[in-house]
């Protein structure tokens, strides 16, 4: 729920970054670009830790399979989006995540009731290549070492590439799970 509240954060201190004035390029590396870039990172920190906690005393729901894939959708969806609008991501890689996101969120719902579909492996990886990705093109470093421009790019169109791949996984494994709970119901 955390990560849910600080995603207005996040846009609003992007926004305030690049307030329409002449200087919006210079203002990238300003103090509210610093500030989005610690809020993503926390934001990011909160899955970690929420995760460790949940398995180390047993806790994992069905609640937290669901509300947790919701909440990294939402924090990712907002930094693509945003870097998108700031001309800083091609909007092409936005939105082959994020239908391959929405996609994927549909589907859970439609197979909710032959079960939960938690985050396999590779949707993990998926994550952390997003966040790595988004978390480099946030930090107002990149004005100063272009260098890191470039790796943000290939670790962004990494990540693309690894969203449709366990886009396709997902498709799979849902159809499966329906199959299984429909044989075992004799239908």
């Amino acid at each position: 729920m955390v990560r849910i509240a600080l995603v207005p954060v996040f846009i609003w201190f992007l926004l305030l970054d690049t307030a329409g004035t002449e200087e919006a390029f210079a203002a990238e590396n300003g103090p509210w670009r610093w500030a989005a870039a610690g809020v993503f990172a926390a934001a990011m920190i909160t899955d970690k830790i929420d995760g460790d906690l949940a398995r180390a005393r047993n806790l994992v729901t069905d609640f937290g399979k669901i509300a947790d894939p919701i909440a990294d959708k939402l924090l990712i969806g907002a930094g693509l989006v945003m870097l998108s609008l700031l001309g800083e991501l091609h909007w092409w890689v936005t939105i082959v995540i994020l239908v391959r996101e929405i996609s994927v969120t549909v589907l859970r719902m439609a197979v909710i009731r032959y079960g939960v579909m938690p985050a396999s492996r590779g949707g993990k990886l998926k994550t952390v290549l997003q966040s790595a990705g988004l978390q480099l093109m946030l930090l107002p470093l990149v004005v100063i070492a272009p260098w890191l421009a470039d790796i943000a790019f290939w670790i962004m169109i990494l990540a693309a590439v690894v969203t449709v791949v366990t886009g396709v996984d997902y498709l799979i494994s849902a159809l499966r799970m329906r199959a299984a709970a429909l044989r075992s119901r004799g239908d």
